[in-house]
């Protein structure tokens, strides 16, 4: 996965349409904001792009591509294509939603641990620690089973496991603000910690939400297609890469575009955000380490 952790110093805060103008002159940056915008255009408008319902019967098994089916049946005659840009929906929507529950708990305890140390900050860290050293496909899977694999069960399950990585990142960013003059000069004028912390430290971690959201997403996604490959994710009917992947084994070697899709789909996905938050992460002075 991607830990993403703040290597710069501190500098005069720079204008959002400046980050923007550098972190767009790099011609990967522009690359990788493509083909997410491909993706989450294809997702968001899916129920209007797709020809036929993904779970609907509507031809033969296994019919190459043609005009009437852009990417041909799968084995039990659904249209390929509309099963295709739905797991892509699918896939975003728990991921984004999961994420997001992750960042929004993950920062206040980071923060907070950060900000007021002592023994919340030991007691905060240690448990964090402790969930940390069970590999993540590992408790994923055991939340699944635990929880179900409906996909608004998949939510808390992404949640529960991104949020703890989170606490760790936003944790070590709020120390080195902590230490700043303008985080000093709020303490002399009497500010309470929460002001200081609404005020000072969230602003300040603007970029760095940006880009574990985007981190953290196409690393849900990944997990999530890889569950399902193993059977243990989102099961039949919900379209889903993963599975599309698992079920396309079977006529690899007669009808290979099956897997290839939804390979395809998946591997652009993830390039593409990680081509994008490297080129936003060195705009906002924020260096990603692949671990």
């Amino acid at each position: 996965m991607v830990d993403v952790l703040n290597v710069a110093s501190e500098t005069t805060a720079t204008p959002r349409s400046s980050t923007l103008k550098r972190a767009l002159s790099q011609p990967a940056t522009v690359f990788g904001v493509i083909l997410v915008a491909a993706h989450l255009f294809l997702a968001l408008f899916s129920p209007l792009i797709a020809p036929h319902d993904s779970s609907a019967l509507v031809g033969a098994p296994l019919l190459r591509p043609s005009w009437e089916f852009l990417m041909g049946t799968d084995q039990i005659g659904r249209d390929y294509f509309s099963r295709i840009i739905e797991g892509g929906r699918i896939a975003l929507l728990v991921s984004f939603c999961g994420v997001a529950i992750a960042l929004a708990v993950g920062t206040i305890l980071g923060v907070l641990a950060g900000y007021v140390g002592g023994r919340f900050d030991e007691i905060i860290m240690r448990f964090v620690d402790a969930m940390m050293s069970i590999p993540e496909i590992i408790l994923i899977a055991i939340l699944t089973l635990a929880l179900g694999k409906d996909i608004w069960a998949l939510i808390p399950v992404v949640a529960a496991v991104y949020c703890w990585g989170v606490v760790r990142v936003m944790r070590a960013k709020t120390i080195s603000l902590s230490t700043l003059d303008f985080v000093r000069a709020a303490e002399l004028r009497g500010e309470t910690r929460l002001a200081i912390i609404l005020r000072e430290i969230l602003p300040n971690l603007t970029g760095l939400l940006g880009v574990e959201l985007a981190v953290r997403v196409s690393s849900a996604v990944l997990r999530i297609s890889a569950l399902s490959f193993l059977g243990l994710g989102i099961s039949q009917p919900t379209p889903d890469w993963g599975l599309m992947v698992q079920e396309a084994m079977g006529v690899v070697f007669t009808d290979p575009w099956f897997l290839l899709l939804p390979a395809v789909m998946l591997s652009t996905l993830i390039i593409g955000v990680n081509f994008m938050v490297d080129g936003f992460a060195r705009a906002f002075g924020i260096a990603s380490t692949e671990l």
